[in-house]
């Protein structure tokens, strides 16, 4: 007893003879084709890219572009009575700069002891 009407029988011929695979992968071939002849035509709308001369060059020191090698100076932080607070505005600049380093006895510790983690040190200047 075949309880599958004429239209459902064609439906599952056409199915297990393989021709709705063939035409599903058709479709999708031509879906692929399409978007790439769409890309093709996006980018031939682009404008097209610089020439090497066109290009920006380096300057011709040894320096990146806007390196700037100095050294600063501390400045004093200037103090207020508490009850009012320090303004931007009433800030001084960061202080001096030169181009020579500091010393090697300014850049050391006062005597403090860093005690980095795993090395024994108390890391309290002991």
């Amino acid at each position: 007893m075949n309880t599958l009407s004429a239209a459902e029988n064609l439906a599952a011929g056409v199915w297990q003879s393989g021709l709705a695979q063939v035409i599903g992968g058709l479709v999708v071939v031509f879906v692929l084709i399409g978007a790439f002849w769409l890309g093709i035509r996006i980018n031939a709308r682009e404008s097209k890219k610089p020439k090497p001369e066109e290009q920006p060059h380096r300057p011709d020191t040894d320096a990146l572009p806007g390196e700037v090698e100095e050294y600063r100076q501390p400045a004093e932080m200037p103090q207020t009575d508490g009850e009012h607070r320090l303004m931007p505005y009433q800030l001084k600049n960061a202080g001096e700069a030169s181009t020579e380093p500091p010393s090697e006895e300014k850049r050391k510790w006062g005597g403090i002891s860093s005690g980095g983690f795993g090395s024994g040190g108390t890391g309290h200047g002991d």
